[in-house]
């Protein structure tokens, strides 16, 4: 008897804990050394060293030719960045925040006299953008909800990131 209640216990625990899900993933692969995405053909690429890791289709902001240059253009920005903070809390499921602008992009704004903007992030996407179809963030790198889980795991804090037209 003492026998059936503990196997009974195991298998309802062990069916609970098949039944939760998590977006926090785990992850004991080759460590993502750069990250690179390709504007042209809407492709970002998590790379270690010269090997693929894994290849994804992306959105980017609304206006997605050119290089960011100010708040509020909807470019997605170009040149080589480094990945700077994560938001587990994100509203747009979780995020790797890039760290746009840099020094000179500051500059050239100011030159300008315009802000350069900023909060620059690879997130997931939420319900209204989930079909897929068209750029749509304000500068952003844009994946799928369960993408964004296996990126999150992967990319650490550090990883640099080059955008290219």
């Amino acid at each position: 008897m003492r026998l059936m209640k503990v196997i009974l216990v195991l298998v309802l625990f062990l069916g609970l804990t098949a039944c939760t899900t998590s977006k926090f993933k785990t992850y004991n692969g080759p460590e993502v050394t750069q990250v690179i995405v390709e504007k042209s053909t809407r492709k970002m690429w998590l790379m270690h060293n010269r090997e693929v890791l894994k290849q994804y289709d992306i959105h980017l902001g609304f206006a997605p030719r050119g290089h960011k240059t100010e708040e509020g253009d909807g470019k997605t920005p170009e040149g080589t960045y480094i990945i700077d903070r994560r938001n587990p809390n994100s509203r747009f499921h979780l995020s790797l925040g890039i760290d746009y602008p840099n020094a000179e992009d500051i500059a050239q704004a100011r030159a300008r006299g315009v802000s350069p903007g900023g909060d620059i992030f690879i997130h997931g996407r939420p319900k209204p953008w989930r079909n897929g179809e068209d750029d749509w963030t304000w500068g952003c790198i844009a994946v799928t909800d369960a993408e964004m889980e296996d990126i999150y795991a992967m990319v650490q804090n550090g990883t640099p990131i080059t955008i290219l037209p």
